[in-house]
């Protein structure tokens, strides 16, 4: 196997670091990008990998830290981009107001692009390249109180299928993975988010005031990391990538069957799971 540079987008935690820390340990040069400057010194401690602060939102964080990886490569260019920064912002969707939409897209779905678009030109130049891209199995069914993420997952989507074709003619390839409820830092951080957007006086009161134990059940179904990883590592070795990986195997029978479920029953059933079922007006808060 020949060694790659690989940069891994949000690797200050969760899938990120676990990925960069595997792939390290595999023998390729890894850059770990990140905003925590004393979390990515953590990784480096512990993988022996370059770090980059990196903030995909801020164009000119990119530039800075697209400078440095071309030192740190000397010039070569990465060989693999796995665009896993992101987060994800909970909430009735008509409680979101613009900025924390717009916030969520410029995270997942513009950083994604501005990172992809500043490394593509060398990957073109040398006539191959690989770029992961992480999305969610949120990205194929939209769950109640995700509407915001799961959004921006179907923007990754539509623009990695996108992407695969416009791309594959100069030898790059594009691949997608796409995990179920994974343990790690997302849900602690999804329950901050729901804390930023909850409004006085919400209809929706008695949903948040369950989100702890909807997040309990979740990471009570949650596969591991390392799935994921498993996944990612596949990706970035393989000779020819799957275009789609999902993540924990049990979450593809869950998107099947889900698909089978006529819509109305599927939405009686994920209703009925956040604690939404039919109620009168004065039900609402209770």
């Amino acid at each position: 196997m020949s060694k790659l540079f690989i940069l891994v987008t949000g690797a200050t935690a969760g899938i990120g670091r676990a990925a960069a820390i595997a792939l390290a340990r595999e023998g390729h040069h890894v850059i770990g990008a990140g905003r925590r400057i004393d979390a990515l010194e953590q990784l480096r401690a512990e993988a022996n990998v370059d770090v980059v602060r990196l903030d995909v939102t801020d164009p000119q964080s990119v530039e800075a830290a697209m400078a440095e990886i071309d030192r740190i490569t000397a010039g070569h260019g990465l060989d693999v981009v796995i665009n896993n920064a992101g987060y994800g912002l909970p909430g009735p969707l008509t409680e979101i107001g613009d900025a924390e939409l717009r916030a969520q897209y410029e995270t997942n779905v513009f950083g994604l692009m501005r990172i992809t678009r500043a490394v593509v030109p060398a990957m073109i130049r040398r006539g191959r390249g690989r770029i992961i891209n992480v999305s969610s199995i949120g990205g194929r069914i939209t769950f109640p109180f995700f509407g915001a993420y799961n959004s921006t997952k179907y923007a990754i989507e539509s623009m990695s299928d996108a992407l695969r074709v416009e791309l594959g003619a100069f030898g790059i390839d594009v691949a997608l993975v796409e995990p179920g409820p994974i343990k790690t830092e997302f849900a602690a951080v999804s329950l901050t988010e729901v804390s930023r957007v909850q409004r006085e006086g919400s209809p929706f009161a008695a949903v948040y005031a369950r989100a702890d134990a909807l997040a309990a059940e979740s990471d009570r179904m949650a596969g591991k990391p390392e799935d994921v990883v498993r996944a990612i590592r596949h990706a970035v070795n393989a000779r020819r990538p799957r275009v789609r990986y999902v993540v924990p195997r049990a979450a593809s029978f869950g998107l099947a069957l889900m698909r089978l479920l006529p819509t109305r029953m599927l939405d009686a059933i994920l209703a009925r799971f956040v604690g939404l079922a039919r109620r009168r007006p004065a039900q609402l808060t209770a």
